[in-house]
């Protein structure tokens, strides 16, 4: 049981007050702070330390004892690897479109690209690695996303909305055929438009949404807000259109969406809980000046209609945790509330399951506590990692409000013993 300092990574598009103001630092930051990374990724390990204050990355731990550290179990499906990377992300402006390859497609396009002898760091190169990413966004704060191709006829709708008589050979596209194979049609014409047809087509459905808002009510006032929003930031990115196919979703705090494989998305504002499979594969489809690959993206591309219900994870309550469910073999994700007065939530909880664990606060102050040692303190901005062969810990809310989140490796039932 060590305790953990997580990696900023400064992207761009990243807050200069949230992740500061998490780990309770003043603010606004110097740079804009995207992610705050807890995990064993080769690009931005964890630094952990041991209750003697001895200081080395996750990354070095796990390559040193990784069956100790990560059970036989992980270690027998996923490698000497932790397969899941827990991150705080805090989004103040939209990021690309992307979508992430099945296990299939990312083990097939890995191969294919090291035997054509792509430099792994190559900026046309679409595998990084051999591995799928699926993911799942729980929201600290209020949190806007793009996710999943909406049902056909409520983009019909909107688009006839918008009245632009450019947009009618693309809208009687989808109107003719409202399915899976509509939306394929219409992504990619629109994806592979030559930039001058974007230069005219993309001013005319922004002044059509400036219309449409100011003439009063508008069952898609959120998506037009989001559209204009986007357009002003990429005036000639054809990702602006594709953004009209789209679900814009929602989230309150405690809310999740899960993004499995082939799901176009990009999230646009707010601070959330992000656990991931270790992986850098990502093929983006707009929004971005980065490589897009567009034969490769419509492989990938899952076009099924979907609707939030679809992409919202079961819960299931047990005690104080909140387990958010999902077919993800690599991870599972859940958030605790404890309260150090005991009034309103209950003030300790223990843990016992099998496998690797991270444990990151973000509000209050926890202490965690095993069998064999002194309590570990966890402040708001760090967390704790828990190997295989560490006992069983109890975490007790050493603050008034404590908001916490576990993440694991669901260890099958007959691998348990």
């Amino acid at each position: 049981m060590k305790l953990l300092e997580g990696v900023v990574r400064p992207y761009a598009w990243g807050s200069r007050t949230s992740i500061a103001t998490i780990r309770g630092l003043p603010t606004p930051s110097p740079h804009p702070e995207a992610e705050l990374w807890f995990g064993a990724h080769p690009a931005g390990p964890s630094t952990c330390v041991d209750g003697s204050g001895q200081a080395t990355t996750l990354l070095a731990e796990i390559d040193a004892h990784p069956t100790d550290a990560l059970g036989e179990s992980a270690v027998g499906e996923f490698g000497p690897r932790l397969p899941f990377l827990l991150k705080i992300l805090a989004a103040n402006e939209a990021l690309s479109l992307q979508a992430h390859p099945s296990a299939e497609q990312a083990a097939e396009g890995y191969a294919r690209e090291n035997a054509l002898g792509l430099a792994a760091d190559a900026p046309e190169r679409n595998y990084r690695d051999g591995w799928h990413k699926p993911e799942v966004i729980v929201a600290v704060t209020e949190f806007d996303a793009l996710a999943g191709f909406r049902d056909p006829r409520q983009t019909v709708d909107l688009l006839r909305e918008l009245q632009v008589a450019e947009l009618d050979p693309y809208l009687g596209m989808l109107a003719g055929q409202p399915d899976s194979n509509g939306l394929r049609a219409l992504f990619t014409t629109w994806i592979t438009l030559p930039e001058a047809v974007i230069a005219t087509l993309v001013p005319a459905v922004l002044d059509a949404a400036v219309g449409v808002l100011a003439a009063g009510d508008c069952e898609f006032r959120a998506e037009l807000q989001t559209l204009l929003e986007l357009g002003e930031a990429y005036p000639r990115d054809p990702g602006v259109l594709a953004a009209l196919l789209l679900n814009r979703i929602h989230l309150e705090p405690g809310e999740a969406l899960f993004l499995s494989a082939g799901n176009l998305h990009a999230y646009l504002q707010g601070t959330g809980v992000e656990i991931m499979a270790n992986s850098d594969n990502v093929l983006r489809g707009g929004l971005t000046p980065k490589h897009i690959d567009v034969p490769e993206l419509l492989r990938v591309l899952d076009f099924t209609p979907v609707s939030r219900d679809d992409l919202s994870p079961a819960v299931r309550t047990v005690n104080a945790e909140r387990i958010y469910l999902t077919p993800a073999r690599e991870f599972r994700l859940s958030r605790i509330e404890l309260d150090g007065t005991g009034l309103h939530h209950a003030s300790s909880i223990s843990f016992d399951m099998p496998g690797p664990q991270i444990l990151a606060v973000l509000r209050g102050i926890v202490e965690v506590r095993s069998a064999t040692g002194g309590p570990t303190t966890v402040r708001a901005g760090q967390a704790i990692w828990i190997s295989d062969d560490d006992p069983d810990v109890v975490v007790r809310a050493a603050s008034a409000k404590v908001t916490f989140f576990r993440a694991l490796v669901p260890v099958p039932h007959h691998a348990r013993g």
